[in-house]
């Protein structure tokens, strides 16, 4: 696949519209997130070339919405399977490359089938998928597409998750969609020998 020529405000060492953040310029807990987005194995899909990079750039941002943001990508309350279906759901409904791509693989490994990726990916029916995924699916799209949940939609998703786990649910939603707008605003470039898993 030949590499795509990024758009001329993009960032060669970033690969998106700010620099990557000065380590020096840092510290307390924007170093050590620093230090973990720097490191492979740090909890971060993207590392210092995503929204952890991205967001550092303030680092009282950064400061406030890391630990929100591990607790819901890795708090036991939110099986992983349905954390990463819900994120995939964002993503599609932000038209966000980037976030697609970093979470795609992760949900098939935590046991979305590439049906169910599908349907999200081209906005197909959910009709005949299971009623825990189709409430979930049907959910993200007015949420995010109609901005505003049916009540009969709410009531359906609602009889699925506990409070707490839909409360967490929606916030881990809310995160997606903020990092979304983030990845969207500094136009965040894939990875190179990453194609864009979106129509």
């Amino acid at each position: 696949m030949a590499r795509q020529t990024p758009p001329p405000d993009i960032d060669p060492e970033s690969r998106c519209r700010l620099p990557l953040p000065d380590r020096d310029g840092l510290d307390g807990q924007a170093l050590q997130t620093y230090d973990s987005l720097a490191d492979p194995a740090g909890g971060s899909l993207a590392g210092l070339r995503g929204p952890g990079g991205i967001r550092l750039h303030s680092p009282a941002v950064s400061n406030g919405l890391r630990p929100v943001n591990l607790y819901l990508r890795q708090s036991d309350v939110i099986n992983p399977r349905t954390r990463e279906l819900a994120i995939l759901v964002t993503a599609r409904e932000h038209d966000c490359q980037f976030e697609w791509a970093a979470h795609e693989a992760e949900a098939r490994k935590e046991g979305v089938s590439k049906k169910v990726i599908d349907i999200v990916r081209h906005r197909k029916s959910t009709d005949g998928l299971d009623d825990n995924d189709a409430a979930l699916i049907a959910f993200g799209r007015e949420l995010f597409g109609d901005h505003r949940v049916a009540p009969e939609t709410y009531a359906r998703v609602a009889a699925r998750f506990d409070r707490r786990t839909l409360v967490d649910l929606v916030n881990l939603m809310g995160m997606y969609a903020m990092t979304a707008a983030v990845l969207i605003a500094f136009d965040a470039q894939l990875p190179d020998g990453v194609r864009p898993g979106l129509p």
